[in-house]
């Protein structure tokens, strides 16, 4: 097949979130000619997944995209949604990258030596491709939603903005991980009546004996810890994160005060029967859980300040403030007052565009540190791709200078002429 008219670039990035535009930091250092396709404008999630309150849960100080470190005046503080987006368009500004916005991949498929990419831009072909779409692609609606009263209105975390968004009557947040638990915050703190359906997601402290437990954590080497070394080596990026919030210069988020102050419990959502939602008898356990987790971590900051011998405020024990007095596991919608549902479960990946061996049972791609069993072909942005810091801005730096160094060492083995062009520079007149 004739090629010669096809545009052709050394690499095509997929995405221009703050991982593609790491990735292209250190293409542009090297000085390898790239394009970056991204299907709306950079950092698109950033500007439209979020709720009109939303902040970062870790501090400022771990804003620390290549090149580009974090430097306000509040580096313990937790930015919020309009801040975040002005320190990422600073990013974008400082790196001037060759992004096409508005442009679709469409297809990847491996022909030879190179990829053909297909695009609502037409046809390149690329010597390298880096998959940097993230992995949060298909808002996970279950299919009971079909089946509730259209009198009802649903939408995903990623639609969701602001309580009065919603119509009257109770909302019934499902999901109890960071976006739920902080979306049922949201609602509570706004004055709406909140049903809770939590599920299995651990939970930690905001501060801890004086400082914030991320400040612990990252002194403790937590954050350097990478995916082999965790005890749960790959497992470990099916957990659920840690809900805890910056808001209002950050606190935990205690789901037992929430109760007391009138939000209602449930345990997992199970089923939907006639008119009845039904859930699992999980609450007490999955509450329990939350905490032992809560107190593990404060435990191990507990045994790192005595072996270092730091002097810190006192160590405590969380005790909880509330239980619930039996499972509740029906609630018919008729009597709820519900008139409104946030799902909050999650997202699926969808790579179907992506023509390559290198997917598990789940549809993730199979990789080490973003590198597959393709020749040329990487993933970068991952929720624990590395370290617990890949997926956020704090860690996705380092993942990209070691994919942009294997793009390097792959192309010098496609062209040696450019190994013989670096040395003669390098040799003396």
């Amino acid at each position: 097949m004739n090629t010669e008219s096809i545009p052709r670039h050394s690499v095509v990035v997929v995405g221009g979130g703050q991982a593609g535009l790491s990735v292209s930091y250190f293409l542009r250092e090297q000085g390898t000619d790239h394009a970056i396709f991204e299907k709306h404008r950079a950092m698109h999630t950033w500007r439209t997944q979020r709720w009109d309150n939303f902040c970062l849960v870790t501090p400022n100080w771990q804003c620390a995209l290549p090149g580009h470190p974090y430097a306000g005046d509040d580096p313990h503080g937790f930015m919020k949604k309009d801040q975040i987006t002005d320190y990422l368009d600073g990013f974008r500004a400082k790196l001037a990258p060759p992004i096409h916005e508005g442009v679709a991949v469409q297809s990847i498929r491996q022909e030879g030596d190179l990829f053909r990419v297909r695009s609502s831009q037409g046809e390149c072909l690329a010597e390298q491709v880096v998959v940097a779409s993230g992995g949060y692609h298909q808002p996970i609606v279950p299919r009971l939603a079909e089946r509730l009263p259209a009198s009802i209105t649903q939408i995903h975390s990623a639609d969701y903005k602001n309580a009065a968004q919603l119509p009257p009557g109770k909302v019934l947040v499902v999901g109890s991980g960071q976006s739920g638990a902080q979306i049922a915050e949201d609602l509570h703190l706004a004055g709406r009546e909140v049903v809770l359906a939590i599920g299995e997601a651990p939970r930690c402290a905001r501060f801890y004996r004086g400082r914030d437990v991320v400040d612990w954590l990252a002194d403790m080497g937590y954050y350097r810890m990478s995916v082999d070394q965790h005890p749960l080596r790959e497992g470990v990026r099916d957990n659920t994160n840690h809900y805890v919030t910056g808001r209002d210069g950050g606190r935990d988020i205690d789901l037992r005060r929430f109760a007391l102050e009138g939000m209602e419990l449930y345990g997992q959502l199970d089923a939907l029967e006639g008119d009845t939602l039904r859930f699992r008898p999980t609450l007490a356990a999955s509450l329990d859980s939350a905490d032992r987790t809560y107190n593990g971590i404060n435990a191990a900051i507990d045994k790192y300040i005595a072996e270092q011998g730091i002097e810190a405020g006192e160590p405590s024990i969380y005790e909880p403030l509330w239980a619930p007095a039996a499972e509740r596991e029906a609630l018919p919608l008729a009597d709820s007052g519900i008139g409104s549902v946030v799902w909050c479960i999650g997202f699926a990946p969808d790579f179907r565009w992506l023509d390559a061996p290198v997917f598990n049972g789940q549809g993730h791609p199979v990789h080490e540190r973003g590198v597959t069993q393709v020749p040329g072909l990487y993933f970068i942005g991952l929720p624990w791709l590395h370290t617990w810091g890949s997926g956020r801005f704090s860690g996705v730096a380092a993942d990209a200078a070691h994919v942009a160094d294997r793009i390097a060492r792959r192309r010098e083995a496609l062209h040696p002429e450019l190994i013989a062009a670096r040395e003669a520079e390098a040799s003396p007149a």
